[in-house]
């Protein structure tokens, strides 16, 4: 396996956040596709009784697994998002926490935290910056999660 840096390896919790959001809004377009109904050509021959009846039950059989398909997505976020905030804490530094946990977790600029924290933006990003070699350090070969 190939190992990638504390800073990959964190965010890999924002790139799973972001997956998540955009397939529950793709699952949501298939659900109006799904229910919108299609119009109906009456200048042709009828050929079949029930086309829009076969086309809805594929769609929401199409749906449904999509659906189980995000859920499967969440349960891989929610095992990742806790296995990092272990990892995050045991640093055992309370500005290293405070500092990976807003942006890593949190999903917050070194800037939003720097001003939540108080302190100066050139200072958090010093933090910043000793708070990743650090986990580097602590968490050697670390690897993609999903």
């Amino acid at each position: 396996m190939k190992t990638i840096s504390a800073r990959k390896y964190l965010q890999q919790l924002e790139i799973l956040d972001t997956q998540i959001n955009d397939d529950i809004a793709m699952l949501s377009d298939m659900k109006m596709l799904a229910c919108s109904a299609g119009g109906i050509d009456y200048s042709r021959d009828k050929v079949q009784t029930s086309p829009v009846g076969d086309k809805l039950c594929k769609d929401v059989v199409r749906y449904t697994m999509f659906d189980q398909h995000i859920n499967e997505e969440i349960d891989q976020f929610v095992d990742a998002k806790k296995q990092i905030i272990k990892e995050i804490r045991g640093l055992h530094d309370k500005n290293y926490i405070q500092i990976l946990t807003k942006v890593y977790v949190q999903f917050k600029t070194v800037k939003d935290a720097a001003r939540e924290m108080k302190k100066s933006y050139n200072y958090t990003v010093k933090l910043h910056n000793s708070a990743l070699a650090e986990f580097e350090e602590t968490y050697k070969n670390l690897t993609y999660l999903t």
